[in-house]
């Protein structure tokens, strides 16, 4: 799944550019697979519940498949709208792929939360490398239709998708067990735990942000003449660091407290801002979008590690459900609004739109942290 991301995120704002007559609308397939996230993430919770993850997590490939297909005939035949439907399959697939982590998270004890969804957060070590230099390898593998092999390539991998998630193994409920069981406390009452709401502003804040300025990017890089190779390899670092972290954020978690590696991601964030305002040379470009990634692991691997601390397991699907909505709700915004902004008013208002965002993440962390101060004393 993340390596059919990173490819897209490689890719796809340049696809868009390159066949939109509007080309301020450049970003808005990428930001249509979010948005695809964001309405699917609720049905696939509602589909889980009823026939069980791993049979959802199946029938979803076949979205992501469609997506390849319609992706690459849409490149082949110079048609933007088609190639807009094509990455919304693929947001359809993702919306159940996302709950992968929490299928993580909730098949372990407690204490082994954070490192469960670090450990399965792992997979984008590997899409870090697989997918923007899959993206480079196939971008050529067909005359006059540049990237179209790329979205073929996305086929294979969500075939492979499917072969892998046919061994999950999930432990069915012992008969009779919750045959009575209510569906829990009212979604309104868990949604008003003043850690259920941290966890949603930073998970949505965090994902937002990072979505907000990477899509912006290879548009922002391509203006300031760089060519695809430069754009890929930062893309790649990007992925990277969005992901190894996960080698250790799960511990760092346990050791220093959730709050404090949340704060440093928002930290981090603030440092990928300061330097893409102080220049656009490679080496700006590369290190404020590893930085950006590291922002995201802490706020995102936090975010949802603080998330699986405020329901019961028969709360679970809902509450899982209403944060993927919201947190995917403004990552669509996001995805669709970078694009515009970078086309109309360039790389430094992309930059400066965050910040207000990441101060609320940082006011929404010392705030819980207030009230955990003042429950102790």
């Amino acid at each position: 799944m993340m390596s059919s991301n990173s490819l897209m995120v490689a890719t796809a704002a340049l696809v868009g550019y390159n066949l939109a007559v509007d080309k301020s609308l450049a970003t808005l397939p990428l930001a249509m697979q979010f948005i695809a996230v964001m309405c699917t993430s609720i049905p696939a919770a509602m589909l889980m519940e009823k026939i069980g993850r791993k049979a959802a997590f199946l029938f979803a490939c076949g979205f992501g498949v469609g997506g390849g297909v319609l992706a690459s005939t849409a490149i082949l035949n110079h048609q933007f709208w088609l190639f807009v439907a094509g990455t919304t399959l693929v947001g359809i697939f993702n919306g159940f792929g996302n709950y992968f982590r929490f299928t993580a998270a909730d098949s372990v004890e407690p204490a082994y939360k954070s490192k469960a969804v670090s450990y399965t957060m792992l997979g984008g070590v590997i899409a870090a490398v697989a997918g923007p230099t899959l993206a480079r390898a196939s971008r050529e593998w067909i005359n006059d239709a540049e990237f179209a092999g790329s979205y073929m390539a996305v086929i294979f991998l969500y075939l492979a998708n499917f072969v892998i998630l046919s061994f999950l193994n999930i432990e069915k409920k012992r008969k009779g067990e919750d045959e009575n069981r209510d569906s829990g406390r009212p979604l309104l009452q868990i949604a008003l735990q003043p850690d259920y709401i941290v966890a949603l502003v930073c998970g949505m804040f965090g994902y937002g942000i990072m979505t907000f300025v990477m899509t912006a990017t290879p548009l922002a890089m391509d203006q300031a003449a760089f060519l695809f190779e430069d754009t890929s390899v930062v893309i790649q670092w990007h992925v990277m660091a969005m992901f190894a972290p996960s080698f250790f954020t799960g511990t760092l978690i346990q050791r220093f407290g959730v709050l404090s590696i949340m704060g440093l991601g928002a930290m981090a964030g603030v440092g990928c801002v300061i330097i893409n305002l102080t220049g656009t040379g490679f080496i700006h470009f590369l290190v404020a979008l590893v930085l950006l990634g590291i922002s995201w692991n802490f706020l995102f691997v936090g975010a949802t590690t603080l998330l699986t601390q405020t329901y019961e397991s028969s709360e679970r699907n809902k509450a899982q459900a209403l944060n993927d909505f919201i947190v995917f709700s403004t990552v669509s915004l996001g995805s669709l609004s970078s694009g515009a902004l970078q086309n109309a008013y360039g790389w430094q208002a992309v930059n400066k739109g965050v910040i207000p965002f990441l101060g609320a993440i940082f006011l929404a962390i010392f705030w819980l942290y207030r009230r955990r101060q003042r429950r102790v004393l």
